[in-house]
């Protein structure tokens, strides 16, 4: 298993005047009603959780539920009242603010759901923007965005500005700046909630491949139950500022912790959250090649007439089992 590359620990964010000295008075674990009688608001309340090296951790919850709070926790953009935080083995609480401004030039990237583009310089210049900050020469600033312009399928549009681009370019823009100054943690607020569903839908597939090539420790928010499938390797749901339940897509739809996950993912089609290597079988076939993590509704096409089973290999393409045809068929009849 990955190591872990930032940790939470009994972390509070507590809205209000004398959150500090309340959250000690009730000895670091105050209930809700405590909160509300004392005029305070817990946004975040004792989360704890771990994000691995190299995975998509998604935070989802319904609006107010604390997720976006949380993520500006994790970078310090907001101020934990109590608890750890721990990158890299460095507690950031206990970060100096020039330290937290250097590693989140150095280390990390943003993309939030407004793109944020400055309006007067040009898809090259506002990629190369965060690296002009940290004061990289233009010629090597210049060259380094021209490869993240590439990479997200921008090349020929480097001298357009924002406003000669569409919704779903400008967002491609945001995550190029995000990216270019190779960060190791990658936090996305909502990064396509404001886009049409075609659009969001290609942004989606575009962000599928970028991981696949890039590897990145991801932190991605959603209130979409439908995206955080289709991209997570863990989920973790937040409600009233906790997290009331995490793990693989397949634990929160098949073993619900609670009602209110259950609800949650009372709709979700078992097809879109079983992945191939939860149902495989052990040998190898000579059907075509799919990834151990192809969900059953995107393997379920790719039988066509005269293929009843497909190849599945990990992410070095060695084959790990044989996907069959007959139970892909139970999953889908089971809904």
């Amino acid at each position: 298993m990955a190591e872990e590359k930032i940790v939470c620990r009994d972390v509070w964010k507590i809205f209000g005047s004398g959150a500090r000295e309340f959250l000690a008075a009730t000895g670091g674990s105050p209930r809700p009603e405590q909160l509300g009688e004392s005029g305070l608001v817990g946004a975040v309340r004792g989360v704890n959780l771990g994000v691995r090296t190299g995975e998509i951790f998604v935070i989802m919850g319904l609006s107010g539920s604390g997720k976006s709070t949380l993520v500006r926790c994790l970078s310090r953009l907001i101020e934990p009242t109590s608890g750890e935080i721990i990158f890299n083995g460095e507690n950031l609480l206990a970060a100096s603010d020039a330290r937290m401004i250097e590693i989140r030039r150095h280390q990390m990237g943003m993309v939030f759901q407004n793109f944020a583009l400055l309006p007067h310089l040009s898809v090259l210049a506002n990629v190369a923007f965060p690296l002009e900050v940290q004061g990289v020469d233009r010629a090597t600033r210049e060259s380094r965005a021209m490869k993240m312009i590439e990479l997200v399928g921008l090349s020929g549009r480097e001298r357009f500005f924002p406003r000669e681009l569409s919704g779903g370019q400008q967002q491609r823009v945001g995550i190029a700046r995000s990216l270019a100054v190779e960060p190791e943690l990658w936090f996305l607020d909502e990064p396509f909630s404001a886009l049409d569903p075609l659009i969001r839908r290609e942004m989606q597939d575009e962000f599928i491949r970028l991981q696949s090539v890039l590897k990145k420790t991801i932190v991605f928010i959603t209130h979409d139950f439908d995206e955080a499938i289709r991209l997570a390797d863990r989920i973790a749901i937040m409600k009233d500022g906790e997290i009331v339940q995490a793990g693989t897509p397949e634990d929160l739809v098949l073993n619900p912790s609670d009602a209110y996950v259950a609800a949650f993912t009372r709709n979700v089609a078992k097809a879109k959250v079983l992945r191939a290597h939860s149902i495989m079988k052990p040998g190898a076939s000579n059907g075509p090649p799919i990834s151990m993590r192809t969900t059953i509704a995107d393997a379920a096409p790719l039988f066509e007439a005269g293929i009843d089973a497909l190849t599945v290999q990990d992410e070095s393409g060695k084959t790990v089992g044989t996907l069959h045809r007959a139970d892909v068929v139970d999953v889908l009849m089971r809904g």
